[in-house]
């Protein structure tokens, strides 16, 4: 990579960290917030659950944002507007501020998917390969973020935990407000359209139906078919893991490092532990995904990445039975597969899209994926209830079958354009 592109993906990357770390440190402070404010988890999930919905509902508006006002302008806003959520989330005194200081969260975590793969396909030749890194810094948040939170609250009560939460926010944003790159480096001079084109250009309800009648070919919609797929298999499976992985782990008394009176004391199980470590593997899977569509078409990457999850879903369980060596190693496999997929979707739809409608195809995409996907989330909670564990994972596997054949029709249909060029 040169210097441009460096730039581009540690802007990024430092981003994506930044988003999933309040992602999931939300949860940690469910657990002090029932105690502090006296709530009821069906009260407190309501008032989380905003938040989050507007987190996937928002990418598709954020897309559009993205090819009006450009990637970094985009990002840059967003990473300010998280911090200033949490910042608010900090002085909050019941559950009402609570929401409403989430919902801001969402909103402006909403933006930065479709901006910041945008940028990262349109500012750098190996995109694969800057997926991978900012994938890879994406899980690293996503493990941390609650580690982190976790600790942090050993020491300080929550609400000085969120401020301290706030300054990474603002390195980000001092660090956007000083790097210098070109957006569009990776896009042939010809190809970045004439003035009507790229960031800059008008935005209207006409202009963003005609954007995206014309990106709405039956390549970009089988590649949205992919993402649907592997969104409900992902938010289907992540959502109920830990206590899943429950069943077959004995319990440790976690006293010792949190303290008899931490209301933490009991959210740290082996269980998630197991779920820690196995979200640390993907970044080892985010890396390979993203190199492997470099090398390989991406589709083609999909087909086999897909395949392994059909075995790995089928396979859990008999292996959990069988014993801890076992089970880790399923776990492990799981992690690796399951985040590798996110790079080989990603380069797919790069390759499904017109650079000056990136924006809006990642927000066509992560719109399908968080928004769609959640419904893996209450899928899986009614197979457990009806179906069990085992039944579960078996039922789940459906959905690496339907994006393996998806990806498998893709590259059979259009080998050609498959390649990552």
């Amino acid at each position: 990579m040169d210097g441009n592109e460096r730039s581009i993906v540690a802007f990024a990357s430092s981003a994506h960290a930044l988003v999933h770390t309040y992602e999931l440190s939300i949860p940690i402070f469910v657990v002090v917030w029932l105690q502090a404010f006296g709530a009821s988890t069906a009260e407190l999930g309501l008032a989380v659950t905003g938040g989050y919905a507007l987190f996937g509902i928002g990418a598709l508006p954020g897309g559009i944002l993205a090819d009006r006002f450009g990637s970094r302008r985009l990002v840059a806003a967003g990473v300010a507007g998280m911090g200033a959520s949490f910042l608010a989330l900090s002085f909050a005194n019941g559950l009402v501020a609570v929401a409403l200081a989430l919902a801001g969260w969402g909103v402006a975590a909403s933006v930065y998917h479709p901006a910041a793969l945008s940028l990262l396909s349109t500012g750098v030749e190996s995109r694969g390969t800057a997926f991978a890194y900012h994938g890879m810094a994406g899980n690293a948040g996503i493990a941390l973020g609650p580690l982190v939170s976790a600790l942090l609250l050993l020491a300080f009560d929550w609400p000085t935990v969120v401020r301290l939460l706030v300054l990474p926010a603002v390195a980000v944003a001092g660090y956007a407000a000083i790097v210098e790159f070109d957006e569009m480096a990776a896009v042939d001079a010809s190809a970045r359209g004439s003035d009507a084109g790229g960031p800059g250009r008008a935005v209207s309800l006409s202009s963003v139906l005609a954007d995206s009648r014309a990106l709405l070919t039956a390549g970009f919609v089988l590649a949205l078919a992919v993402v649907m797929a592997n969104g409900l298999f992902y938010r289907g499976t992540l959502t109920f893991l830990p206590e899943m992985l429950g069943e077959f782990l004995p319990p440790i008394d976690p006293v010792g490092v949190f303290g008899a009176e931490s209301a933490l004391a009991a959210e740290f199980d082996t269980a998630s532990y197991l779920y820690a470590g196995l979200l640390m593997v993907g970044i080892a899977g985010q890396y390979t995904g993203g190199k492997l569509s470099d090398r390989v078409p991406p589709t083609l990457g999909l087909v086999g990445t897909f395949a392994a999850l059909v075995v790995i879903a089928v396979a859990f369980v008999p292996a959990a039975r069988v014993g801890l060596v076992p089970l880790l190693a399923a776990s492990v496999l799981l992690g690796f597969f399951l985040f590798a997929l996110q790079p080989l979707y990603q380069a797919t739809i790069a390759v499904y899209t017109p650079p000056d409608g990136r924006g809006l195809s990642y927000g066509y995409t992560y719109l399908v994926s968080f928004g769609v996907g959640a419904a893996g989330a209450t899928i899986a909670g009614y197979l457990l209830s009806a179906l069990g564990t085992g039944g579960t994972f078996l039922a789940l596997s459906v959905f690496p079958v339907l994006g393996a054949g998806f990806a498998l029709t893709l590259y059979r249909w259009d080998p050609a354009s498959a390649t990552n060029g």
